[in-house]
């Protein structure tokens, strides 16, 4: 099953616990993030990617120059391990890892959560990539993918248990749309896919098709 079947599984199955009323709270809010135009603000393919240096799940500091001088880098960014696409999306990952650095590439993942919060997702999900944690949502913000969450949904997430200023570390609602890019060795993008709507995601097998691409 690839990625996207494996999301619709999951829609489905939670149609039946979030009342409709609250179910069209959100699909307005999608909607509404959709319309603004921001999933189109980020780098294309041919644009150079903004650098960073991020801390990772154990507090060691990852540069993506450093790693781009070993082969290509996917960036995969996603909202926090609270958010059950984006670990849906983090295990389909790791299942594709080995196929990625076969191909002579590293994988990274970023959100804004605490490297504490990074870590509980790493160990969650048995991540062997690095789980990188922009805290402040600087990077995000470097490559035009933030958003701040809609007023109505605040609410909402408190119902679910969710509270975004503490899994952040900060007192925003502050996110980055979900969003991949693979990257070149001379920081050019090869591939990218944003999606305002939080249930759309990259499918790893496209991004094992764009690193062969490379390949030839």
């Amino acid at each position: 099953m690839s990625l996207q079947d494996d999301i619709a599984d999951f829609i489905q199955q939670a149609a039946s616990r979030i009342p409709e009323d609250i179910r069209l709270v959100m699909k307005s809010a999608t909607e509404t993030l959709a319309a603004s135009g921001v999933a189109e603000l980020g780098p294309k393919v041919g644009d150079k990617a903004p650098g960073f240096s991020l801390p990772n799940a154990r507090g060691q500091t990852v540069d993506i120059a450093d790693k781009l001088k070993d082969g290509p880098v996917v960036v995969s960014f996603y909202r926090g391990g609270w958010c059950p696409y984006c670990n849906l999306e983090l295990r389909a990952l790791q299942q594709k890892l080995p196929e990625i650095e076969d191909l002579g590439a590293s994988l990274v993942a970023v959100s804004p959560e605490t490297p504490d919060h990074s870590l509980s997702t790493a160990e969650k999900n048995e991540l062997n990539f690095e789980v990188l944690s922009d805290v402040g949502n600087s990077v995000a913000r470097d490559f035009n993918l933030l958003f701040e969450v809609a007023e109505e949904l605040r609410p909402i997430y408190d119902k679910f248990g969710i509270d975004i200023p503490g899994y952040n570390g900060d007192d925003t609602y502050e996110l980055p749309m979900p969003a991949t890019y693979v990257i070149d060795t001379d920081g050019t993008v090869l591939h990218a896919f944003v999606d305002a709507d939080y249930t759309k995601r990259m499918e790893p097998d496209d991004i094992v098709a764009a690193l062969k691409r490379r390949k030839g």
